[in-house]
């Protein structure tokens, strides 16, 4: 063993002659052990409320979306879009049409996106998750078209917005900008095209007001025609077969479109969501590594208090031909030492801390009872994150006590 580092251990776990080295030594340890839990208790919340955000959105979103990168619309038997349905990782194939309009509904007049999608769209989502009303068919699914009549489902928020009283049999008039159409304001009726369609029964009801605020399901043949959009797709919902990795997925999948469509599986779909998630979480790690830094000081306080009472055993070492480095470095591995052993308490007890949260929920979203999605604050722990806070920990500690025990040598020994 480095007989530096077998002199810093020793110094670590023995008695000083000054009680006052021990107890400070403790609260250095405390302190970068509290400082670390701390990192590992939010960072593990921020990784809760994102896996939570991320499974409200995926109740809604498709595994995979195909755009054109140039423009909105591309016609729907596009040869390489045809290409997809042959793959073996693709279970199923929707074309959709998505764009915007106005619903009326009596004196209620709200702008709204309208999703045509075809009769398959509902295998790729779970209808006793999203949809709920007395409008569902046997099977529990949607009706969007049936004997000539177009149906449509509002999100829940958007139907309260409406002023809807009975989900079934509303009938409900949409407007949207006709295609190469300049507005007019003296003949604007010929600036719209008009059509209706009646209420499904139903409401979905994401938990997200993204989707159930603004957003209303049709027939895809309803939403080619209100929108100009005939023969034509704004995008392609795909769902990837049983035992077939999305990310696997997706590459095959742009390797048969190239460059002229982008394919996003369901979080860059909402990549703007998790890109803010990240910037904040990032955010609290850089602010919790500050206060990890100012921990790390307690350190200097009690290496400082043991050179001098070291002072004694280093002139013994010197006699024994230690150089002034070696001896530099003895301190300088008592500082890392405290650093790692405050990391490895601190990950523990932080690591301890989520456990309770996520069986016994200790700390709760609010007192009121239904007025949040989860009662408790969600936890996850993620292993990289740990790696991360564990070599911050280190890193951080090096450095507050590098410069620190190099001048205080050179001063007091």
């Amino acid at each position: 063993m480095n007989y530096e580092l077998f002199i810093a251990r020793r110094y670590l776990f023995s008695k000083k002659s000054h009680h006052a080295i021990n107890i400070i030594s403790g609260i250095s340890v405390c302190g970068v052990a509290i400082a670390t839990m701390a990192l590992v208790c939010t960072l593990s919340v921020f990784n809760g409320f994102q896996d939570l955000v991320a499974g409200l959105f995926t109740a809604f979103d498709p595994e995979l979306e195909v755009k054109i990168n140039e423009g909105r619309l591309v016609n729907a038997n596009d040869a390489a879009l045809q290409k997809l349905k042959t793959l073996d990782c693709i279970d199923s194939y929707t074309e959709c049409v998505e764009g915007q309009a106005l619903l009326v509904k009596g004196n209620q007049q709200v702008v709204a996106t309208v999703r045509g999608v075809e009769d398959n769209f509902l295998e790729q989502t779970n209808s006793s998750e999203l949809f709920y009303g007395d409008g569902l068919d046997n099977d529990g699914r949607i009706v969007l078209h049936r004997d000539g009549i177009d149906y449509g489902v509002l999100g829940f928020q958007l139907s309260n917005k409406m002023g809807l009283q009975a989900l079934c049999g509303d009938s409900i008039f949409i407007y949207a900008p006709r295609k190469g159409v300049r507005y007019n304001g003296t003949n604007a009726d010929k600036c719209f095209n008009e059509s209706a369609f009646c209420t499904a029964g139903a409401v979905f009801n994401v938990k997200q007001a993204k989707y159930d605020a603004n957003y209303v399901l049709t027939s895809i043949d309803f939403a080619r025609q209100l929108l100009d959009a005939q023969g034509q797709v704004t995008a392609i919902h795909l769902h990837v077969r049983e035992g077939v990795s999305v990310s696997e997925a997706k590459d095959k999948v742009q390797e048969v479109l190239g460059n002229r469509f982008s394919v996003k599986d369901r979080y860059e779909q909402q990549d703007e969501v998790f890109h803010i998630m990240r910037i904040e979480k990032l955010i609290a790690y850089i602010f919790l590594t500050f206060i990890l830094l100012v921990a790390c000081f307690n350190i200097i306080g009690s290496l400082s208090m043991l050179m001098i009472d070291k002072k004694a055993d280093v002139d013994t070492l010197r006699n024994l031909g230690a150089t002034n480095p070696q001896i530099c470095h003895v301190f300088i591995y008592e500082g890392r030492m405290i650093s790692a052993a405050g990391a490895v308490v601190g990950i523990l007890l932080g690591l301890l801390l989520c456990w309770l949260q996520m069986e016994f929920g200790l700390i709760t979203m609010g007192n009121a009872e239904g007025s949040f999605i989860i009662e408790a604050y969600p936890v996850s722990i993620h292993f990289w994150d740990i790696v991360i806070i564990f070599v911050t920990v280190l890193v951080v500690g090096w450095l507050a006590v590098w410069y620190p025990v190099r001048y205080l040598s050179k001063n007091l020994l």
